[in-house]
């Protein structure tokens, strides 16, 4: 089951639901960690920094076993694995610590950044990507 604050039938949403559906997992036991319904597919400690840089009131939505923000219904950031934070926005500001690409979605107009920013001071670091995040979800408000 998909959130209510995420809208499947938008075709904004159709890449990332369909590479969540197809790594999607239900947990296999008491130990596996979960989010929502879901095998969690982010690490615990990349969930905690995405609660900390998601700017104030947005909440962080659980989507096949990954947290992700939205906007008007559009996904606009996704953390995966332990560092990637995948942000639908039509080009980076300069000086964005890269993540791996992550076929076939930086394919697709999401670009992988790195959480942390480990190239920075962390406050430095947490200011950026907290800007990074404000900025795709004011890019997926402008295209509703």
């Amino acid at each position: 089951m998909v959130s209510e604050l995420v809208r499947p039938d938008l075709p904004q949403n159709q890449d990332l639901l369909s590479y969540l559906r197809e790594h999607a997992c239900r947990p296999g036991g008491p130990g596996d960690h979960v989010l929502g319904e879901w095998q969690l597919h982010t690490h615990p400690d990349l969930v905690e920094r995405l609660e900390l840089v998601a700017p104030d009131g947005c909440p962080l939505i659980p989507l096949f076993g990954v947290p992700v923000l939205a906007a008007d219904g559009i996904v606009a950031v996704a953390a995966l694995g332990t560092s990637w934070l995948l942000v639908k926005i039509p080009e980076l500001p300069t000086g964005v610590e890269l993540a791996a690409p992550l076929p076939p979605l930086t394919d697709q107009g999401w670009h992988a950044v790195n959480a942390w920013q480990s190239a920075l001071p962390d406050t430095e670091g947490q200011r950026k990507v907290s800007q990074l995040l404000a900025a795709a979800l004011r890019h997926v408000n402008d295209i509703t």
